[in-house]
Protein backbone atom coordinates (compact mmCIF):
# COMPACT_ATOMS: atom_id res chain seq x y z
CA UNK A 1 0.00 0.00 0.00
CA UNK A 2 1.16 3.20 -0.65
CA UNK A 3 1.83 5.65 2.42
CA UNK A 4 0.89 9.54 2.51
CA UNK A 5 3.39 11.33 4.70
CA UNK A 6 1.47 12.60 7.85
CA UNK A 7 2.44 16.53 6.52
CA UNK A 8 2.11 15.83 3.16
CA UNK A 9 0.25 19.46 2.57
CA UNK A 10 3.21 21.88 3.85
CA UNK A 11 5.87 19.26 3.50
CA UNK A 12 8.36 19.48 0.12
CA UNK A 13 7.23 21.72 -2.99
CA UNK A 14 4.18 23.80 -2.13
CA UNK A 15 2.40 23.46 -5.88
CA UNK A 16 -0.94 22.46 -6.34
CA UNK A 17 -0.29 20.63 -9.54
CA UNK A 18 2.41 18.35 -7.26
CA UNK A 19 0.55 17.99 -4.50
CA UNK A 20 -2.75 16.66 -6.60
CA UNK A 21 -0.23 14.49 -8.26
CA UNK A 22 0.43 13.13 -4.29
CA UNK A 23 -3.10 12.73 -3.42
CA UNK A 24 -4.87 10.98 -6.25
CA UNK A 25 -1.73 8.60 -6.59
CA UNK A 26 -2.52 7.72 -2.65
CA UNK A 27 -6.72 7.72 -2.81
CA UNK A 28 -5.52 4.84 -6.08
CA UNK A 29 -3.32 2.80 -3.57
CA UNK A 30 -6.05 3.02 -1.16
CA UNK A 31 -9.12 2.48 -3.35
CA UNK A 32 -7.36 -0.62 -4.57
CA UNK A 33 -7.11 -1.91 -0.78
CA UNK A 34 -10.56 -2.17 -0.68
CA UNK A 35 -11.24 -3.67 -3.80
CA UNK A 36 -8.94 -6.34 -2.20
CA UNK A 37 -11.12 -6.23 1.04
CA UNK A 38 -8.06 -4.91 2.83
CA UNK A 39 -9.48 -2.40 5.39
CA UNK A 40 -6.38 -1.56 7.59
CA UNK A 41 -4.33 0.20 8.16
CA UNK A 42 -5.65 2.27 4.66
CA UNK A 43 -9.02 3.21 6.42
CA UNK A 44 -7.47 4.74 9.72
CA UNK A 45 -4.84 6.48 7.90
CA UNK A 46 -7.26 8.04 5.23
CA UNK A 47 -9.26 9.23 8.74
CA UNK A 48 -6.36 11.12 10.27
CA UNK A 49 -5.20 12.52 7.40
CA UNK A 50 -9.05 13.77 6.23
CA UNK A 51 -9.25 15.04 10.33
CA UNK A 52 -5.98 16.68 10.02
CA UNK A 53 -7.24 18.54 6.80
CA UNK A 54 -10.02 19.90 8.68
CA UNK A 55 -7.80 21.12 11.36
CA UNK A 56 -5.61 23.29 8.82
CA UNK A 57 -9.16 23.99 6.96
CA UNK A 58 -10.32 25.59 10.57
CA UNK A 59 -7.05 26.66 12.41
CA UNK A 60 -4.97 28.07 9.15
CA UNK A 61 -2.28 29.32 11.68
CA UNK A 62 -1.58 25.40 12.47
CA UNK A 63 -0.41 25.38 8.97
CA UNK A 64 3.28 27.48 10.28
CA UNK A 65 4.15 25.20 12.29
CA UNK A 66 4.83 22.51 9.73
CA UNK A 67 7.42 25.03 7.95
CA UNK A 68 11.13 26.08 8.51
CA UNK A 69 12.17 29.13 10.76
CA UNK A 70 15.01 30.93 11.08
CA UNK A 71 16.00 32.90 14.83
CA UNK A 72 15.83 36.92 13.78
CA UNK A 73 16.09 38.34 17.62
CA UNK A 74 17.39 36.91 20.90
CA UNK A 75 15.80 37.89 24.03
CA UNK A 76 18.62 36.52 26.28
CA UNK A 77 16.93 38.38 29.49
CA UNK A 78 13.51 36.41 28.63
CA UNK A 79 15.29 33.22 27.46
CA UNK A 80 13.00 34.04 24.68
CA UNK A 81 13.78 33.09 20.90
CA UNK A 82 11.41 35.01 18.68
CA UNK A 83 11.13 33.21 15.35
CA UNK A 84 10.70 34.76 11.65
CA UNK A 85 8.34 32.84 9.64
CA UNK A 86 9.99 32.08 6.22
CA UNK A 87 6.66 31.56 4.51
CA UNK A 88 4.04 34.76 4.29
CA UNK A 89 0.50 34.43 4.11
CA UNK A 90 -0.06 35.26 0.87
CA UNK A 91 0.81 33.32 -2.16
CA UNK A 92 2.01 30.06 -0.79
CA UNK A 93 -1.46 30.16 1.81
CA UNK A 94 -2.90 30.47 -1.47
CA UNK A 95 -1.52 27.39 -2.64
CA UNK A 96 -2.10 25.73 0.63
CA UNK A 97 -6.34 26.74 0.74
CA UNK A 98 -6.40 25.51 -2.80
CA UNK A 99 -5.34 22.01 -2.32
CA UNK A 100 -7.37 21.57 0.45
CA UNK A 101 -10.53 22.65 -1.38
CA UNK A 102 -9.77 20.16 -3.94
CA UNK A 103 -8.50 17.30 -1.20
CA UNK A 104 -11.45 17.31 1.51
CA UNK A 105 -14.19 16.08 -0.77
CA UNK A 106 -12.08 13.36 -2.39
CA UNK A 107 -11.17 12.40 1.60
CA UNK A 108 -14.95 12.09 2.09
CA UNK A 109 -15.60 9.91 -0.61
CA UNK A 110 -12.69 7.71 -0.05
CA UNK A 111 -13.35 7.42 4.39
CA UNK A 112 -16.88 6.63 3.07
CA UNK A 113 -16.12 3.97 0.76
CA UNK A 114 -13.90 2.66 3.95
CA UNK A 115 -16.94 2.92 5.92
CA UNK A 116 -19.37 1.10 3.59
CA UNK A 117 -16.65 -1.82 3.48
CA UNK A 118 -16.22 -1.72 7.37
CA UNK A 119 -20.36 -2.24 7.29
CA UNK A 120 -20.43 -4.61 5.31
CA UNK A 121 -17.83 -7.01 7.31
CA UNK A 122 -19.45 -5.89 10.61
CA UNK A 123 -23.03 -6.62 9.40
CA UNK A 124 -21.85 -10.56 8.18
CA UNK A 125 -20.21 -11.23 11.43
CA UNK A 126 -22.06 -12.88 14.63
CA UNK A 127 -20.64 -12.98 17.81
CA UNK A 128 -21.84 -15.62 19.87
CA UNK A 129 -20.91 -16.71 23.45
CA UNK A 130 -19.46 -20.27 23.70
CA UNK A 131 -20.71 -22.07 27.07
CA UNK A 132 -22.14 -20.20 30.28
CA UNK A 133 -20.36 -16.63 30.71
CA UNK A 134 -18.90 -15.66 33.59
CA UNK A 135 -20.11 -12.07 35.65
CA UNK A 136 -16.58 -11.24 34.32
CA UNK A 137 -16.19 -11.13 31.14
CA UNK A 138 -13.34 -8.31 30.60
CA UNK A 139 -10.52 -11.15 30.00
CA UNK A 140 -10.94 -14.45 28.47
CA UNK A 141 -10.72 -16.12 24.83
CA UNK A 142 -11.64 -15.13 21.45
CA UNK A 143 -12.21 -17.92 18.43
CA UNK A 144 -12.46 -16.66 15.11
CA UNK A 145 -13.36 -18.35 12.09
CA UNK A 146 -13.46 -17.04 8.90
CA UNK A 147 -14.77 -17.69 5.85
CA UNK A 148 -14.59 -20.02 3.98
CA UNK A 149 -12.85 -22.50 5.84
CA UNK A 150 -12.62 -25.01 8.52
CA UNK A 151 -10.19 -23.22 11.19
CA UNK A 152 -10.35 -21.44 14.01
CA UNK A 153 -7.67 -19.06 15.35
CA UNK A 154 -7.84 -18.63 19.03
CA UNK A 155 -6.70 -15.59 20.64
CA UNK A 156 -6.72 -14.70 24.40
CA UNK A 157 -8.24 -11.40 24.78
CA UNK A 158 -8.04 -8.41 27.68
CA UNK A 159 -10.83 -5.67 27.65
CA UNK A 160 -9.52 -2.10 29.52
CA UNK A 161 -11.40 0.71 30.15
CA UNK A 162 -10.53 4.42 29.84
CA UNK A 163 -12.49 6.99 31.59
CA UNK A 164 -12.32 10.60 31.34
CA UNK A 165 -14.96 12.91 32.58
CA UNK A 166 -17.54 12.91 30.45
CA UNK A 167 -16.84 8.98 28.40
CA UNK A 168 -15.80 5.42 29.16
CA UNK A 169 -13.53 4.13 26.39
CA UNK A 170 -12.82 0.20 25.27
CA UNK A 171 -9.53 -1.11 23.99
CA UNK A 172 -8.69 -4.64 23.77
CA UNK A 173 -5.59 -6.25 23.38
CA UNK A 174 -5.76 -9.78 21.52
CA UNK A 175 -2.89 -12.39 21.59
CA UNK A 176 -2.79 -15.34 18.71
CA UNK A 177 -2.75 -18.79 20.89
CA UNK A 178 -3.10 -21.16 18.08
CA UNK A 179 -5.06 -22.20 15.34
CA UNK A 180 -7.30 -25.32 15.43
CA UNK A 181 -9.19 -27.58 13.21
CA UNK A 182 -12.37 -27.55 13.48
CA UNK A 183 -14.21 -31.18 13.20
CA UNK A 184 -16.77 -33.47 14.77
CA UNK A 185 -14.93 -33.71 18.10
CA UNK A 186 -12.84 -30.33 17.64
CA UNK A 187 -16.22 -28.30 18.59
CA UNK A 188 -16.01 -25.06 20.10
CA UNK A 189 -17.27 -26.12 23.19
CA UNK A 190 -14.48 -28.64 23.14
CA UNK A 191 -12.28 -26.53 22.25
CA UNK A 192 -13.13 -23.87 25.65
CA UNK A 193 -12.76 -27.36 27.99
CA UNK A 194 -9.27 -28.14 26.68
CA UNK A 195 -8.64 -24.48 27.34
CA UNK A 196 -9.62 -24.40 30.51
CA UNK A 197 -8.07 -27.81 31.61
CA UNK A 198 -4.50 -26.19 30.10
CA UNK A 199 -4.99 -23.19 31.81
CA UNK A 200 -6.17 -23.33 35.76
CA UNK A 201 -5.93 -19.43 36.06
CA UNK A 202 -9.64 -19.39 34.06
CA UNK A 203 -11.45 -21.83 35.41
CA UNK A 204 -14.49 -20.79 33.96
CA UNK A 205 -13.47 -18.03 31.46
CA UNK A 206 -15.62 -15.84 29.32
CA UNK A 207 -15.92 -17.30 25.34
CA UNK A 208 -16.88 -15.76 22.11
CA UNK A 209 -16.78 -16.68 18.82
CA UNK A 210 -17.04 -14.52 15.76
CA UNK A 211 -17.66 -15.78 12.87
CA UNK A 212 -17.57 -14.46 9.34
CA UNK A 213 -20.08 -14.83 6.72
CA UNK A 214 -18.27 -13.35 3.90
CA UNK A 215 -14.73 -13.59 3.01
CA UNK A 216 -12.02 -10.88 3.89
CA UNK A 217 -8.44 -11.20 4.61
CA UNK A 218 -7.76 -11.69 8.29
CA UNK A 219 -5.24 -9.27 9.54
CA UNK A 220 -6.54 -6.23 7.61
CA UNK A 221 -10.00 -6.61 8.08
CA UNK A 222 -11.52 -9.82 9.40
CA UNK A 223 -9.59 -9.27 13.16
CA UNK A 224 -9.37 -5.63 13.87
CA UNK A 225 -13.32 -5.92 13.11
CA UNK A 226 -14.03 -8.93 14.82
CA UNK A 227 -12.46 -7.32 18.14
CA UNK A 228 -14.51 -3.83 17.77
CA UNK A 229 -17.12 -6.01 17.37
CA UNK A 230 -16.35 -8.08 20.60
CA UNK A 231 -16.09 -4.99 22.37
CA UNK A 232 -19.54 -3.60 21.78
CA UNK A 233 -20.83 -6.71 22.95
CA UNK A 234 -19.03 -7.15 25.82
CA UNK A 235 -20.52 -3.27 26.31
CA UNK A 236 -24.00 -4.75 26.17
CA UNK A 237 -23.65 -6.92 28.81
CA UNK A 238 -22.08 -4.67 31.46
CA UNK A 239 -25.01 -2.48 30.73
Amino acid sequence: MQKLPINWLTEGLIDFEYKKYLLLSYLQSARAEFGQQRLYPVFSDLILHYRNLQQVKAHKKLVYEAFPQRITRADFEKLELVYEKIVEDDETMQQIEEIIQFAAPLFVNAVEEGKELYNFIEKHLEVNPVGITPMYFDEGYLFLDAFPGKETQVYGYRITVFENTYEKYRGIHTQLLRTVRRGLTQTHENLKVQLVKENQELPNPATFVVVAKVPCPLESALLPIAKRSLVKYVATLAA
